[in-house]
């Protein structure tokens, strides 16, 4: 019997080939934009499974608010990679008609409420996204992704406060990736864990390794379950490693070499692939690159947005 012949491991197959999406997407945005086909990107290489862990639990009605490296979590949503490079290269048939670049990403058709290149703008949002969640007859639950750079700000205890004191179902989800831009952690936190800043405030709160996809999942379907019950916010942080540098291009010079080895051997998307037989291992790659060298080739013969289109979706 393979790996591929059972429900448990046909949903480990599923979340390899998920996290390959993206990784393989942000590679080709990172590519793209050095060819000057695209805007400007920030990946989440290395992250993958605190994406794929967290978004694999939630319901279709369930809200995402999420930030500038924002793939990851549109890709497990089930967003268009097509799209999603259209919208990058400012085209019009991108989720936004090319308005957006990749740092203000909404899909309503997805529940992706918005994308917020503000360090912090997605937590200033989520409790009202809870509040008006938890106003309807709904058991929808709320979902905001930020870094630990966001748990920085003052807004972080903000909406922690306002969720818990008003009872909001919005499931928090910190993914310390160690970097703030291009300062390292340790330079702007004494903790090791911003989870340990949540529990005074009263919810639930956990650490897990966010370089095991597994592990994200298990521990994202118990909180999940948590916020859609009791209606109470739950505070989720996945221990992980951006292994790009902040922007496109980067050339990560301020990094310590050892620590970027150090995490690069435990790659969440390495760990799982040494599961698979090669053969399996190689059909999942294939489809994975088919898939995202026709969404360039869609991105590339999209036409730009007319003149029109100029003053169209837009807020005066």
């Amino acid at each position: 019997m393979t790996i591929m012949e059972t429900a448990v491991d046909r949903s480990v197959a599923t979340a390899l080939e998920t996290m390959l999406l993206i990784r393989t997407f942000e590679e080709k945005s990172a590519e793209r934009q050095a060819a000057g086909k695209s805007g400007s990107v920030c990946t989440s290489v290395g992250q993958e499974a605190a994406a794929v862990g967290v978004v694999s639990v939630l319901q279709k009605n369930d809200l995402i608010l999420t930030n500038h490296r924002s793939a990851g979590h549109l890709l497990a949503r089930g967003a268009d990679p097509g799209r999603l490079f259209a919208e990058i290269a400012g085209k019009a048939t991108g989720y936004c008609k090319g308005k957006s670049g990749s740092l203000h990403i909404s899909v309503k058709e997805l529940g992706v409420v918005l994308t917020s290149t503000i360090v912090g703008g997605e937590l200033s949002l989520a409790p009202g996204v809870g509040l008006s969640l938890s106003m309807q007859d709904t058991d929808a639950i709320a979902v905001v992704f930020f870094g630990d750079g966001a748990a920085t700000e003052g807004i972080f205890h903000e909406a922690l406060n306002l969720a818990a004191v008003w009872n909001l179902p919005v499931l928090f989800v910190c993914e310390n990736n160690q970097w703030q831009a291009f300062v390292h952690r340790k330079e702007t936190m004494l903790a090791d864990h911003v989870s340990d800043w949540a529990r005074p405030y009263g919810m639930p709160a956990v650490t897990v390794d966010g370089n095991d996809v597994e592990a994200v999942h298990a521990a994202a379907r118990l909180a999940a379950d948590y916020v859609r019950t009791t209606r109470k916010p739950y505070f989720l942080e996945a221990y992980t490693y951006r292994t790009r540098g902040h922007m496109e291009p980067d050339t990560q010079a301020y990094v310590d070499p050892e620590e970027l080895a150090s995490w690069k051997r435990r790659d969440p998307i390495a760990l799982l692939e040494s599961r698979f037989a090669p053969e399996e291992l190689a059909e999942i790659r294939a489809r994975v690159t088919e898939t995202i060298e026709s969404a360039a080739a869609f991105a590339d013969a999209s036409p730009y947005p007319s003149f029109a289109e100029m003053t169209t979706d837009v807020y005066a």
